[in-house]
């Protein structure tokens, strides 16, 4: 299977989709997840300016989505 999600995917589209992922990104700070300025943002760009590396976030992500379906 592919990755579902990846380090450009929306954290909008993230949120939406994948449901599961909300408590890995409020794990790592991710507080703003309904901020309209988050709904636009890559992975990438939120794990940045969270000080995160994004592929161990995506990879924990990923997990998540496919322990779940």
């Amino acid at each position: 299977m592919d990755a579902a999600v990846t380090e450009k995917t929306l954290v909008g589209e993230i949120v939406m989709k994948y449901p599961e992922a909300i408590d890995i990104l409020m794990s790592i700070g991710m507080h703003c997840l309904g901020c309209p300025a988050s709904q636009m943002e890559s992975l990438e760009d939120a794990c940045m300016v969270h000080g995160f590396e994004v592929g161990p976030v995506v990879d924990a992500i990923n997990e998540a989505i496919e322990a779940n379906h």
